[in-house]
């Protein structure tokens, strides 16, 4: 089996010499097997990226002088019966978006044509050539292939300005010749929480296809609805796909309540069987999910006899995770099998996605048939017994032809032969699952997760939490380096994550996924080892360009100015500003005023060594044309020193690094950016060194609390000071004197904010090392979001005064 993440195939050129429509010898295509040939024998070079704005980035591209020009003679010549999907979408795209009318035709003229074939011989199956001089352009690929070769034609594309109307598109030239690094390039969207539309969803597909995405992970159902039909169980939509309400504002904040409206839709079968066929004429595979044997709310809200409890069930109008479980007995599996077999007749595809994430095992615990199952079959536990449900699912798949695919805590307890891992905590699951020879997709929440803020900027829409700028998201490679070459074929790809609590719009979905599937789609598609981000950037004009004429609502953080805070080497810190995308000058000024006056020139990096907030925007003349970025500094002892962490964060969430505790910005709620660093069911072990015998009265550091995302105050502290960095003398600590809008933990509560713990005995000691340990929570109680798994720890600023 030809393996996408393999290198690439070697393209025959034999090939290049068949005129199948044509049925002629071209110079052209002559002049294209040299091209051909030498694109092969070199390495890959930078090229214009103006001019050639492609994104994902060719596998080859090969610039050249002189531009084909589209103009009222310009045809497509193919034949219909085997490229008409294809070719139809791009005369679409020319037209709905330059009001450009291209027009078939059987046979090529003389000149000015675009000529498309089909021509698998030594072509992977996605892969495609594309030749571009000033009469003609070649196409030549699989089905596959073609459509994408037409969307790297329809990039290259260059349509003068509307004042420019004696002007005529033109395609410059050049030689591409292309393929797929990963099979499965994906992407997610929850349909659950928040429901979007037949023609949405085929708009959400259109814009896949433009990026060579081609796997659709369509999350159907959850505790919040259930958004497909089932002929058998109508129940599962008349009951299951409504709600009395939703959460409005963030979980757990002081001004979040649920609203009394009503909520809710679905797909009938006959949606989804023109959805699917839609997406296959854009070569996407649509991957459904259907979760169990948690996030099973709507499902017990519609036939409660399937739970664990005698209820009372509802549709869920708030988030998170919901004790209320599936019980794993005859009876469900007879209902689960019913309902997997009309959801594999509606979907062609290989997997069926089974969710498995977020289990809550508490009830499992009390329940009789639970129990006894896991006597009767040598369990050790509810974790295995978790692994016994799923490879029951797995095995019902088999025997319909399908695969399953579960988020990676169906790992936990032993993986069912034949299954598929998506793993979302970090890569650890998919490394284990591909040292096992389990196929594997990557999607880390730390760099796949769209519901997460892409700016720590003011005036950002309300999201989940977490930070996932742009660069982050480009700067990922799925296969880590811990796999051998042979384990390596095992990773199928990536995937990234709508999840749509926050995201009630189209509008606001548009926000969340641009730009960053721009940098999703080089991820999946480019062969690239290093992390080339300003070559990226340099093609991004284009694009947002186009999503200016597609109406789409793009985020600007790229243009936001940049922020780099250093160690001022003396005391405090060094703020260095520098422009996003955009060019001009950067002014600030200082002051807690929303309203002051940019006096401030910036031309060197502010030394920050008293607490301050600075305003900072950039300026062409005097207008501002960003907004206003808000640095406020809390300045301590501590800010700006150096900092050693004896435990290193979880990868996702450290993009601050150590540094991010002593920089003098403390995190803030709902968490974004990179003042947090985050540990999961470990300790924050930190030293600081505040370079000389210093008097100390207090030492302070800032904990996140957001229940719902499983992140919960620390257990306990320990400070010790010490003169030579050796010798430690503990504090006699008390109480914890905390303050905060969130300084409380209250079993059941979702509680959300931050909190500031500081210790009262540090008074009048001094000492130049400081040594704090934060413990966490450890296993989180019952009653709680996420009981039983390790809590999160989230700590921010460290304060010495």
């Amino acid at each position: 089996m030809y393996e996408m993440n393999s290198r690439p195939s070697s393209f025959h050129p034999a090939f290049l010499f068949r005129g199948k429509l044509r049925g002629e010898f071209s110079p052209a295509r002559v002049l294209s097997f040299f091209i051909f040939t030498f694109l092969f024998l070199s390495s890959f070079a930078q090229y214009d990226e103006q001019r050639y704005p492609v994104i994902p980035r060719p596998y080859k591209l090969l610039p050249f002088s002189g531009d084909f020009t589209l103009d009222s003679r310009t045809v497509i010549v193919t034949d219909m019966k085997s490229t008409q999907a294809e070719t139809d979408f791009f005369v679409q795209q020319l037209k709905d978006i330059y009001n450009i009318n291209l027009k078939h035709a059987k046979k090529a003229s003389k000149g000015n044509f675009i000529y498309v074939a089909l021509d698998s011989s030594g072509v992977p199956p996605e892969g495609y050539q594309l030749f571009v001089n000033r009469n003609e352009i070649d196409l030549y690929g699989t089905k596959a292939g073609v459509f994408y070769g037409l969307q790297t034609l329809f990039q290259l594309i260059h349509v003068p300005a509307a004042v420019d109307r004696l002007v005529l598109p033109t395609i410059p030239s050049c030689s591409v010749i292309d393929q797929p690094q990963f099979r499965w390039r994906g992407l997610h969207l929850d349909v659950s929480r928040h429901f979007f539309t037949k023609l949405q969803v085929k708009e959400y597909l259109r814009w896949m296809a433009m990026y060579k995405l081609n796997t659709f992970h369509w999350h159907l159902t959850d505790d919040q609805g259930w958004r497909i039909e089932i002929k058998k169980y109508p129940r599962l939509t008349s009951i299951g796909a409504w709600r009395n309400g939703t959460l409005a504002g963030h979980e757990g904040a002081a001004n979040s309540f649920i609203d009394t409206t009503e909520y809710g839709g679905f797909y009938t079968q006959n949606d989804i069987r023109e959805i699917v066929r839609y997406a296959d004429s854009l070569h996407i595979t649509i991957v459904p999910e259907i979760e169990m044997p948690g996030h099973a709310c709507a499902m017990l809200a519609a036939y409660p006899e399937l739970g664990c409890t005698n209820g009372p069930f509802i549709v869920q109008p708030t988030w998170g995770v919901f004790n209320d479980v599936l019980c794993p007995s005859e009876k469900t599996f007879s209902f689960l099998d019913n309902v997997l077999t009309e959801v594999a007749a509606l979907f062609p595809g290989k997997f069926i996605h089974i969710g498995g994430d977020e289990c809550p095992k508490a009830e499992w615990k009390t329940n009789d048939t639970c129990q006894v199952i896991i006597r009767n079959y040598h369990l050790k536990d509810e974790d295995e017994l978790q692994s016994w449900f799923t490879k029951r699912i797995v095995a019902m798949l088999q025997k319909k032809g399908k695969q399953a695919i579960g988020w990676d805590e169906i790992l936990d307890g032993g993986l069912a032969d034949g299954a598929a891992v998506m793993s979302w905590r970090g890569e650890e699951g998919g490394i284990a699952a591909a040292k096992a020879g389990h196929n594997v997709v990557m999607s880390p929440g730390g760099y796949c997760y769209f519901d997460h803020y892409q700016s720590d900027a003011p005036g950002e829409p309300l999201a989940i939490g977490g930070y996932l700028p742009l660069e982050k998201v480009y700067s990922y490679r799925p296969v880590p380096p811990q796999l051998s070459a042979d384990e390596s074929k095992y990773i199928l790809g990536v995937q990234a994550n709508m999840w749509t609590e926050y995201i009630g719009d189209e509008k606001k979905l548009q926000y969340m996924l641009f730009p960053r599937i721009l940098a999703l789609s080089e991820v999946a598609w480019s062969y690239t080892k290093e992390n080339n981000y300003a070559f990226f950037l340099n093609r991004i004009d284009f694009h947002l360009n186009l999503f200016t004429r597609m109406n789409i609502n793009c985020a600007k953080s790229i243009f936001d100015i940049k922020a780099k805070i250093t160690s001022s080497m003396v005391n405090g810190v060094a703020l260095s500003l520098e422009p996003g995308l955009m060019t001009g000058h950067i002014r600030y000024y200082i002051g807690d005023s929303d309203t002051g006056t940019f006096d401030h020139d910036y031309d060197f990096p502010v030394i920050i060594d008293t607490t301050v907030t600075i305003h900072a925007a950039l300026f062409e003349e005097n207008e501002a044309v960003t907004r206003t970025y808000v640095y406020h500094f809390d300045v301590s002892l501590a800010t700006g020193k150096p900092v050693s962490l004896r435990k290193p964060p979880d990868k996702s969430y450290s993009t601050g690094g150590p540094f991010a505790l002593v920089d003098g910005i403390r995190g803030e709620m709902p968490w974004k950016g990179s003042q947090w660093l985050g540990w999961w069911g470990d300790t924050l072990d930190a030293v600081i060194d505040l370079g000389q015998d210093t008097l100390i009265n207090s030492v302070t550091f800032n904990f996140l609390v957001d229940s719902s995302s499983w992140i919960y105050p620390a257990q306990n502290y320990t400070i010790g000071l010490s003169e030579d960095g050796k010798t430690y003398v503990p504090l006699d600590k008390n109480a914890w004197i905390v303050t905060g809008s969130a300084g409380e933990f209250r079993n059941g509560g979702n509680v959300a904010g931050y909190a500031r713990a500081s210790s009262g005995s540090a008074k009048n000691q001094r000492a130049r090392y400081i040594h704090l340990v934060v413990y966490p929570l450890g296993k989180i109680p019952p009653g709680n979001p996420g009981e039983g798994n390790p809590a999160w720890l989230f700590v921010s600023e460290i304060n010495v005064n």
